[in-house]
């Protein structure tokens, strides 16, 4: 029977329960922004606290916003390790509705099982990453494809001390789309300039990583041409 205070219908509270019920190893939820504050933050809230209080792996801590980031709430999937919170740099910028849901059910479920959706070789080339890499997933509440991307990535940040992952819900948070000129979403961006406008499996987002890593190339000087700055002599 749904409860008074559920945020969710009770398809997706049946769902909660298969997928949260039995986390090996305890999550903790942040969320960054003001009770008081936007609808979004006083549901992030809502939904942190309802999911605490529902599975007994699952705490929540509401946290003051911070200077650094743009928009509310922001909500971070911790994991938890002898009662000490360690950061695997799961992030959501915007509050996850709709279809949203299940990725932070990715999410939740790539930190408690410290991502045991990624293949044996997939963290033997993560194992050989020096190099930061930010994987911003820009989506809407309505675009269910970005899910698997999301637990995709949650599952690579978990893996990797260097990889830090972003959702951002466009919908409610439009400067991201701005930013980037971006129509159409599921679209990835990693390192803020390497761009992927469709879903990618995990061997394709490897190979991405490894383009968006490689350094640019310098601008070719077409032959024949002086590209100096005018003098007097010449000018």
């Amino acid at each position: 029977m749904l409860q008074d205070d559920a945020p969710f219908d009770e398809q997706t509270l049946a769902q909660l329960h298969t997928y949260l019920a039995r986390l090996p190893e305890p999550v903790r939820l942040v969320a960054w922004g003001n009770p008081a504050g936007n609808p979004g933050e006083q549901e992030a809230v809502r939904l942190g606290e309802y999911l605490a209080a529902s599975f007994s792996a699952i705490e929540f801590q509401m946290r003051p916003r911070r200077i650094n980031y743009a928009y509310y709430p922001v909500l971070g999937v911790m994991g938890l390790q002898n009662g000490e919170e360690v950061d695997y740099r799961v992030r959501f910028v915007g509050l996850p509705a709709g279809y949203q849901i299940n990725a932070l059910i990715g999410a939740i479920q790539a930190v408690a099982f410290r991502a045991s959706n990624i293949e044996p070789r997939t963290r033997i080339i993560l194992s050989k990453l020096t190099q930061k890499v930010d994987l911003e997933i820009l989506t809407t509440a309505e675009n269910e494809a970005s899910t698997v991307l999301t637990t995709l990535a949650s599952g690579l940040a978990v893996a990797s001390a260097h990889i830090n992952t972003y959702t951002l819900m466009t919908d409610v948070f439009p400067e991201a789309a701005f930013r980037y000129s971006v129509r159409q979403v599921p679209h990835l961006v990693i390192n803020g300039r390497y761009h992927v406008s469709s879903l990618v499996d995990e061997e394709e987002m490897l190979r991405h990583i490894a383009a968006a890593l490689k350094p640019a190339e310098p601008r070719r000087q077409q032959p024949g041409r002086d590209t100096a700055p005018p003098t007097d002599e010449n000018s």
